[in-house]
């Protein structure tokens, strides 16, 4: 029987997901990465190489948790997402592409997606 190992397998889905989503300079990739300990996520453009924005759950001094999203962790990512995309909005960008990086569409995730979308992204 084979050993199922979770950290191999989040990198297989991570490089099927790559091998689709690209960033460019009209519409850059927006990045995520999980940890237990928080959340990092970047926009970059992959064609020139370069982060544009990015932002850290260690920015984000005080959490206010809502209705819909009353696990702490989930309030954070929301408002990381919002934090991003003012950040973006500044820099006059208004279109991503969203890259999950192997990680599955829901709880921090899709609460990151969704802050986004309200901070103004579109993707």
């Amino acid at each position: 029987m084979k050993k199922i190992i979770p950290k191999k397998s989040r990198e297989v889905r991570r490089a099927r997901v790559r091998a689709t989503v690209t960033g460019t300079g009209i519409r850059p990739r927006l990045n995520v990465f999980r940890s237990l300990k928080g959340m990092y996520v970047q926009i970059i453009d992959d064609v020139k190489a370069v982060t544009l924005v990015a932002a850290d759950v260690k920015e984000i001094k005080k959490v206010e948790k809502s209705d819909k999203y009353k696990n702490n962790k989930e309030a954070q990512a929301y408002n990381l997402g919002k934090l991003l995309a003012e950040k973006a909005v500044a820099k006059k960008i208004e279109s991503v592409v969203f890259d999950r990086a192997g990680y599955r569409y829901h709880g921090r995730v899709k609460a990151l997606a969704e802050g986004a979308r309200e901070g103004g992204l579109k993707f």
